[in-house]
């Protein structure tokens, strides 16, 4: 008989994944209050998507909301998540900190105006690379079949219906709006290349679509994230997702 090695314990709640837990479920609970709508993806473990999905769209406590959720899965996630989500929508992916379309999706994230949620083990993701980081430091390959994603986001479920109990929670603070604001003046705004014409190109920013100049930026092309502010492309923003991680913490 051939030994096998068994897979690795679950891993201790820690005070710091919980507050994590915390601050991303209201965060949703915020979103889906104001009409949102949140894909789900897992590029190497299509079955916790399609579960995150599933989790949110049929609750199984009597009296709990439906929440819109659907999983994206096979080729071109980039392109599935720029053509689904809308300003205000979520993405949460399951996925390692070197997963190259889960890479691409949150660092485009801000541009879309989309709320970003990253679930995953062993080396961590670059500080600040998703809005929410669910992370597990244990660095064996097998944990996403051990239930402990399973047990994150289920934990993620339940506390975004805890957040509904409390309707003063969920007016998330007003951004600025005003164009001449001190504190926004000097603001570089993240977005994406849609289309280039003659020295100028339209991009999608969280406000929506605006055309800018590229003066400064010399060459663009469709797909590039630059920085936009008072209607130029200011600066461009390099698109490999090969700047290393972050050891555990």
């Amino acid at each position: 008989m051939t030994a096998t090695t068994p897979l690795p314990a679950q891993p201790e709640l820690t005070a710091e994944l919980a507050a994590d837990l915390a601050g991303a479920s209201l965060a949703l609970a915020q979103r889906f209050s104001a009409g949102a709508t949140m894909w789900c993806l897992a590029p190497a473990f299509t079955p916790h998507a399609q579960h995150i999905a599933v989790e949110f769209v049929h609750p199984v406590v009597v009296g709990k909301r439906a929440l819109p959720a659907v999983a994206l899965t096979g080729p071109d996630l980039v392109d599935q998540v720029r053509m689904s989500a809308r300003s205000g929508d979520i993405v949460i992916a399951v996925a390692r900190a070197d997963d190259p379309d889960v890479g691409a999706v949150m660092r485009r994230a801000p541009a879309w105006g989309v709320t970003s949620i990253w679930i995953g083990n062993g080396p961590r993701p670059a500080p600040g690379a998703a809005d929410h980081v669910l992370w597990v430091d244990d660095p064996d390959p097998r944990m996403p079949a051990t239930g402990h994603f399973v047990l994150l986001y289920h934990l993620l479920w339940e506390l975004t219906h805890v957040c509904f109990e409390h309707p003063g929670l969920l007016t998330a603070p007003s951004e600025c709006t005003d164009e001449v604001c001190i504190t926004c003046s000097d603001e570089g705004r993240l977005a994406e290349v849609l289309t280039v014409a003659d020295g100028s190109a339209v991009v999608r920013t969280a406000r929506g679509t605006e055309t800018v100049d590229t003066l400064m930026t010399g060459d663009v092309a469709d797909g590039d994230l630059v920085l936009v502010h008072a209607g130029m492309a200011i600066g461009r923003v390099p698109d490999e997702f090969d700047e290393g991680t972050e050891g555990p913490r």
